[in-house]
């Protein structure tokens, strides 16, 4: 019998549970979270294990039973339904620069639209961003699963070029907006980052978050 490992390092759920690490079984306290709400926000420093939170909602929306064997949430999830999954991971990189976090945003997009067979309709990335999540219910029949990893990162990288932080903080809201007005498409949204909430305040305008 192998001997187990701690996950040290490891930001993917299926690494953790394919090489037979240790990992504390949080799934109960998801089904929780999908029992008692639709979006949800969590500010935590790093290496609280975020990016694995997110990682693991990712494979189950996604319907990757074996992965969740003889964990809480297995007898209590229905396998039969798959959700599609819009992830966005600002975790790395850097946006110091006036034309970074367009570049990046659109980067992920353009990939996520791809994988997706999605055609943009526009330029602009909050509605291609709202477009994807329209097209995806309408052709799954399912609603969307949104994670966002790190969504404050774009505005804490520029905190020195304050014009940079601002139009980065503007970009990431009106993007961030597609959440609440694209609402019926939406089966549950998860969004990390390290910051308070109300510092940044780029979901003013989301009274359901």
């Amino acid at each position: 019998m192998s001997k187990r490992r701690l996950p040290i390092g490891i930001q993917t759920f299926r690494e953790v549970r394919e090489d037979t690490c240790y990992y504390v079984d949080k799934t109960a306290y998801i089904r929780r979270l999908l029992d008692e709400g639709k979006h949800y926000f969590l500010s935590r420093p790093r290496r609280f294990g975020k990016s694995l939170f997110l990682d693991t909602l990712k494979e189950l929306f996604e319907g990757n039973e074996s992965l969740f064997a003889g964990l809480a949430i297995h007898d209590q999830w229905d396998w039969s339904v798959r959700h599609p999954v819009l992830r966005l991971d600002f975790s790395s990189g850097n946006y110091q620069g006036p034309d970074d976090l367009r570049k990046e945003v659109a980067a992920q997009l353009n990939a996520l639209e791809d994988e997706a067979e999605v055609v943009p309709r526009d330029d602009e990335a909050p509605a291609r961003f709202r477009h994807l999540m329209k097209v995806l219910h309408e052709c799954s029949g399912q609603r969307v699963a949104v994670l966002v990893d790190e969504y404050d990162k774009p505005i804490l990288d520029a905190l020195e070029v304050p014009e940079v932080a601002r139009a980065n903080r503007d970009f990431l809201r009106g993007l961030y907006s597609t959440v609440k007005f694209a609402d019926a498409h939406i089966r549950f949204t998860f969004i990390t980052g390290v910051s308070k909430f109300s510092k940044v305040s780029l979901f003013s305008g989301l009274n359901n978050l």
